[in-house]
């Protein structure tokens, strides 16, 4: 598949994204100076956002990853499947999820149920994209990249089947890619 007609609108380029990763990670180093959280990247979609985030956090932090997955193609089936995950001490721990997208909330409201059981000491989520029109369950990412309407986006770790994660923009999706 080609990328260069993948996307009808590019919503957000690579600087902007870099710049917004300084700021949270800015952000987040204060909020958890001396606090030693877990970062914990949700696979596949955040990896990119992940890797450029982490650079810009300067207090001490623990790095863990977790799939977890509640999309076919272009919809969400409502079931929230939790692949895989590494082993680690979540007791008494303070969490960061790190997520491409909260769209439904599903995902992220299933991951933040199962840290809370397990007696996680704060649960907290940063997102790079929110899109509210699309909301199941009510939750808010505590640090955020950018707000976007409701479309159907791609790049930078977001996918549709797997494909165009390795655009470095966030787009909106040509429709010809779309399965009828």
């Amino acid at each position: 598949m080609q990328n260069n007609d993948a996307v009808t609108q590019i919503l957000i380029d690579e600087q902007e994204i870099i710049e917004k990763c300084k700021d949270l990670g800015k952000q987040i180093s204060q909020d958890y100076a001396n606090k030693n959280p877990i970062l914990i990247c949700t696979l596949k979609g955040a990896l990119m956002f992940y890797s450029e985030l982490v650079k810009h956090i300067t207090c001490a932090f623990s790095m863990e990853f977790i799939k977890a997955n509640s999309y076919e193609d272009d919809h969400s089936t409502g079931k929230v499947e939790i692949k895989s995950m590494t082993s680690f001490e979540i007791k008494n721990r303070d969490i960061l999820i790190i997520e491409d997208i909260v769209d439904t909330g599903l995902t992220l409201h299933r991951l933040c149920d199962y840290f809370k059981e397990n007696q996680a000491k704060s649960v907290k989520i940063v997102a790079l994209v929110n899109k509210k029109t699309k909301r199941l369950v009510e939750i808010h990412p505590d640090y955020l990249g950018f707000e976007i309407e409701n479309h159907f986006v791609i790049g930078y770790g977001l996918d549709y089947n797997e494909q165009f994660r390795n655009l470095p923009y966030i787009g909106i999706i040509n429709p010809k890619y779309i399965k009828k």
